[in-house]
């Protein structure tokens, strides 16, 4: 039996005079090893939501849709604000193809898991907003990586989490709290209508989403259980649910085109 296919947006560089579509190797990684589908790296094309057929004919061939994180934030005008160069660095092209890959893989219940930069592509995707450098907010931690030059160093947990009880992810990691690993300055601010807040960081920054109507398997977090799913008990669990919901999305697609 073949497994499940996973999709992930890529992220545009610039490299040797080229545009690139390129995605950390990480998330790939942990889709292989720990959740055991296949992914697949869509280009950043810059799908718009008046092109469905684009984004429709990717979700035709995959189980489910993993949101990663990336270096750039959300462009602004995409959740009402104004510009901010400060803010940047921004990919337009990123944007326009997750946006638009997250509502519809919501409408068509397809499993969707998003990551870092992804929990807020959801977040401004469902008619939210975002909060920029809110280190500099009175009260908050610092939600940034250390400086280093060692990947292990700049990924490791430092500071917890509290699950909301009976919500979707205490389903998955059966805990009231979790360590986790930051690396971002901008998080979720005015969260989206028809969200539910799944945990939050000491300082009250919310960690973890899921989508309250969803019939698929539909969560984000702010941390980085990519990067530690093969060594950590919690991410593992995250990634074995999105695969399992990947999973069960192929079997109803098979049954579907067998009928």
């Amino acid at each position: 039996m073949t497994k499940a296919v996973i999709a992930i947006p890529a992220d545009t560089r610039q490299l040797d005079g080229y545009v690139w579509h390129a995605s950390p190797v990480q998330y790939a990684a942990a889709a292989l090893a720990a959740a055991d589908v296949v992914p697949l790296i869509v280009p950043a094309f810059g799908a718009r939501d008046d092109e469905p057929e684009i984004v429709d004919t990717v979700l035709d061939r995959v189980d489910g849709v993993l949101i990663s994180g990336a270096r750039s934030n959300v462009e602004p005008h995409r959740y009402g604000a104004p510009p901010d160069a400060d803010n940047g660095p921004y990919d337009p092209d990123r944007d326009a193809t997750s946006l638009a890959l997250i509502r519809r893989s919501i409408d068509r219940a397809i499993p969707l898991f998003a990551i870092c930069r992804g929990i807020q592509e959801l977040n401004v995707a469902l008619g939210g907003s975002l909060a920029a450098e809110i280190q500099n907010e009175a009260g908050n931690l610092d939600h940034r990586s250390p400086q280093s030059d060692d990947p292990d160093t700049r990924f490791a947990a430092r500071h917890a989490v509290h699950i909301e009880p009976d919500g979707r992810l205490a389903a998955i990691l059966d805990g009231q709290s979790v360590m986790v690993n930051s690396l971002h300055r901008q998080a979720i601010g005015r969260i989206a209508p028809g969200l539910d807040i799944e945990a939050r960081a000491e300082d009250g920054v919310i960690e973890a989403v899921s989508v309250a109507q969803a019939t698929a398997f539909a969560l984000g977090v702010q941390w980085h259980p990519e990067y530690w799913a093969t060594s950590d008990d919690n991410s593992r669990r995250l990634f074995e649910a999105f695969g399992d919901a990947a999973r069960a999305h192929a079997r109803s697609r098979g049954k579907r085109a067998a009928a």
